[in-house]
């Protein structure tokens, strides 16, 4: 159970400070009534939901693994580091708690007009086609979990594992704020939708399906290619030939 409410945690923190930056950005800037630059908002959105990982990778990693993303859980799941059971107490434990975090959202703003969510089409930056966000969201994901997967899977990359992952996390935002507002994990987008309704919750099945078809290829492509035991000796070559 420790672990589940972990996932919770962390998943409505990211939820909170990731969407919450997007949110708090876009309201001041309206109070002000000034033109804030979208690369300027894109910077901020994106440091704010890597370093969101970083906390609680060093928060909650030691007992949850702090996946806080559906996508990221079914990579596991499908590289074996992850039983049935688990991977349905986590999903169940992240959209509750993405759901939680867009609850705090509404709470703190007052208004659930505005809670970070994604989209595509009028509701892209850039105007993106359905069919491209598709992808972007794809491509992003794969490449997200795969580097977790990596990274996590060697052992001397434990004390560093949540810097390497909130950074990628940041790279991955900036480039695809402008497309989609960056998804990369279901829960992150439910929850935020559920509350706002309209065209993001018409448009939330692609920020659910896309991310967890790059997560499986991700897993897929780790288990198949990535994860290989070291190539054991050629017959009849001697360990002590081995070892030099």
């Amino acid at each position: 159970m420790k672990k589940y409410i972990a996932e919770f945690i962390g998943t409505a923190v990211l939820v909170l400070f990731g969407c919450g930056s997007a949110v708090a950005a876009n309201s001041l800037a309206g109070a002000n009534g000034e033109a804030v630059p979208l690369a300027l908002t894109t910077l901020l959105i994106a440091f704010a939901f890597g370093l969101s990982i970083v906390a609680m990778a060093y928060t909650i990693g030691g007992i949850s693994g702090c996946h806080i993303n559906p996508a990221v859980s079914l990579g596991v799941f499908i590289a074996g580091k992850l039983d049935k059971k688990d991977f349905l107490g986590y999903i169940l434990a992240q959209f509750l708690g993405g759901l939680f975090g867009a609850d705090l959202l509404v709470l703190f703003f007052g208004s659930n007009a505005s809670l970070g969510t994604n989209g595509f089409g009028e509701a892209s930056a850039l105007g993106t086609p359905g069919g491209v966000a598709f992808i972007v969201e794809v491509v992003l994901t794969f490449v997200f979990v795969l580097l977790i997967l990596n990274v996590t899977s060697k052992p001397e990359y434990s004390n560093i594992a949540g810097l390497v992952i909130g950074l990628t996390l940041t790279l991955i935002h900036i480039l695809g704020i402008p497309f989609t507002g960056t998804s990369v994990n279901p829960a992150r987008s439910f929850g935020p939708a559920l509350l706002a309704g309209g065209t993001a919750l018409r448009q939330v099945w692609l920020f659910i399906v896309a991310p967890l078809a790059g997560a499986a290829l991700a897993g897929l492509c780790f288990t198949k290619f990535l994860n290989a035991e070291e190539a054991p000796a050629e017959a009849g070559e001697p360990e002590e030939a081995k070892a030099e």
